[in-house]
């Protein structure tokens, strides 16, 4: 890629994430450019592709070959993502793979062996470690503000339960939902060692019916000795509600949720806050867009992956050790090489 010259970008899924994703690339990242794109639903794809001015493939594989693509953003189901990465891999294309690269720590493995082997620029799609507050205190640990950490608390809780067709097929509230926080947790205080993880359902029998949780309780603890508490919900009925905070010897760091907007009406009956924002692409705005900004400069210029296939794999490591923790109801310990 030439200097002052865009990333071209064909994107494979465009479903309700992968739209959000095209319109992003297309319209909001200086350095890249939207070339293609793919679905396995082709009138989605058609759509898209006639809506923003590009072409649209009649195959992953065509996608990923084309001379008018540079990198590749999957975007697809889960269970297609290994796939993509092969071809990606053979054809010497940079990738951006949406969480989580598999369901299957198998096929995870395989696909930190075939980055690995082929060297080709990786970024997995953690988009919150963007969200400019999550940064903020990521670099208030890093830079020594609140001191070593002791303990960071994340608390993650859906505005709206998911469909129970989807909860069949999603790997579980650990590997679908909780996958960011474990991310995130990583992302601040470093690798895990051990989890401890409890859940139940709480809310809705039916999605223990569909082999699910919709409420847990996650501990990690890391190789620095710090601990993480994580917790879940699939439903609060307030909002989306993300927090993140950071405890350290000399202070704290936090990231608090955000609303529709930050006017407070008050009279003699008291004050009134908007409500928490509902939706994630709405409170992940920001976190998406500079994600993409991050993966071009990355291409662009080389260095280490913003977050590393490597990064990729680790929470797919603690989300299975979770599920395991909560059968056995016991800690179970985790290669701190992995998580």
């Amino acid at each position: 890629m030439s200097k002052g010259t865009r990333l071209r970008i064909g994107l494979v899924g465009v479903g309700r994430i992968g739209r959000m994703h095209a319109e992003i690339v297309a319209r909001q990242v200086p350095g890249a450019e939207l070339t293609m794109v793919y679905d396995a639903a082709r009138d989605p794809a058609r759509e898209v592709a006639a809506r923003l001015h590009v072409d649209a493939a009649e195959s992953a594989a065509e996608l990923v070959a084309s001379d008018r693509v540079d990198a590749v953003g999957i975007c697809s189901s889960t269970n297609t993502h290994l796939e993509i990465i092969e071809l990606a891999a053979a054809a010497g294309k940079a990738v951006m793979c949406e969480k989580p690269l598999s369901n299957s720590l198998a096929e995870v493995h395989r696909a930190v062996e075939l980055v690995n082997a082929s060297g080709i620029p990786f970024m997995t799609g953690f988009n919150r470690r963007f969200d400019p507050g999550h940064q903020a205190v990521h670099e208030a640990v890093e830079d020594g503000s609140i001191g070593n950490i002791h303990l960071t608390r994340i608390s993650s809780r859906d505005p709206e339960l998911p469909p129970l067709d989807y909860l069949k097929v999603s790997g579980g509230l650990f590997m679908d939902m909780a996958i960011h926080d474990f991310d995130m947790a990583r992302y601040l205080a470093g690798p895990v060692v051990r989890v401890y993880a409890q859940g139940g359902v709480l809310i809705d029998p039916a999605i223990g019916e569909a082999g699910d949780i919709d409420t847990a309780v996650t501990v990690l603890t890391h190789a620095n000795g710090s601990v993480t508490v994580i917790d879940n919900s699939r439903l609060a009925t307030y909002g989306y509600d993300q927090r993140v905070e950071a405890f350290g010897s000399r202070g704290m760091a936090s990231s608090d949720n955000r609303r529709l907007h930050y006017t407070e009406v008050t009279d003699s009956s008291g004050t009134r806050q908007q409500p928490l924002m509902r939706f994630f692409i709405d409170r992940y705005a920001d976190a998406y867009r500079r994600e993409w900004d991050a993966f071009t400069e990355f291409v662009a210029h080389g260095g280490p992956s913003p977050v590393s296939v490597h990064d990729g794999r680790a929470p797919v490591v603690i989300a299975e050790a979770a599920a395991e923790s909560m059968r056995r109801g016991t800690p179970v310990e985790v290669d701190g090489a992995l998580g």
